[in-house]
């Protein structure tokens, strides 16, 4: 086990103070030649004194988003292909996972050469616990809309129950072809 030793060293044309002391420093020495033992990582020279550590800070939690804002970027992110339609498996009821499932292949929100985004989005609430949204999709220059429908369930947790893109209709209701 190496040990440090401590001594005092006088500066290089070592200054006397106001009080006829002459000034020292301290180095640390860790092997008699004063190298540094091996395998240290650090890169810093001895006896250097690092801050201390942080306490790690919860992650910033971000403001109330409402659920139908939240809500069309995940169908968004499923309809244009850049998430499996798997991804909705808890959050969907009714048919509509079966119907966004029949819509994902042909990626109807895709657009060459850009990412679609959610231009804007609009909810509103027929009655508690259920909100009707819609929300205007761009692509370049190309916008399509999409409405959807969201129902909270007895866990207060919200679930897509119906969309409809561009005269494509999943959810309840929808006819099968």
């Amino acid at each position: 086990m190496l040990t440090k030793s401590y001594r005092p060293v006088s500066e290089p044309g070592g200054r006397t103070g106001a009080s006829g002391v002459r000034t020292t420093r301290t180095t640390t020495s860790t092997s008699p030649s004063g190298t540094r033992p091996t395998g240290r990582r650090d890169q810093s020279g001895p006896g250097t004194v690092r801050p201390p550590r942080l306490p790690r800070v919860p992650p910033h939690v971000p403001p109330h988003i409402p659920p139908h804002e939240l809500f069309a970027e995940r169908l968004l992110a499923v309809l244009s292909g850049r998430r499996p339609v798997h991804w909705m498996l808890g959050q969907t009821i009714g048919d509509a996972y079966e119907q966004l499932v029949r819509l994902a292949p042909r990626t109807p929100l895709r657009a060459r050469g850009t990412n679609p985004v959610v231009r804007g989005c609009r909810g509103f609430h027929p009655r508690p616990g259920v909100v009707e949204a819609s929300a205007s999709i761009a692509a370049g220059e190309q916008v399509r809309a999409m409405a959807f429908r969201l129902e909270q369930g007895a866990d207060l947790r919200w679930r897509c129950a119906a969309v409809e893109i561009g005269g494509e209709r999943a959810g309840a209701g929808a006819r099968r072809t």
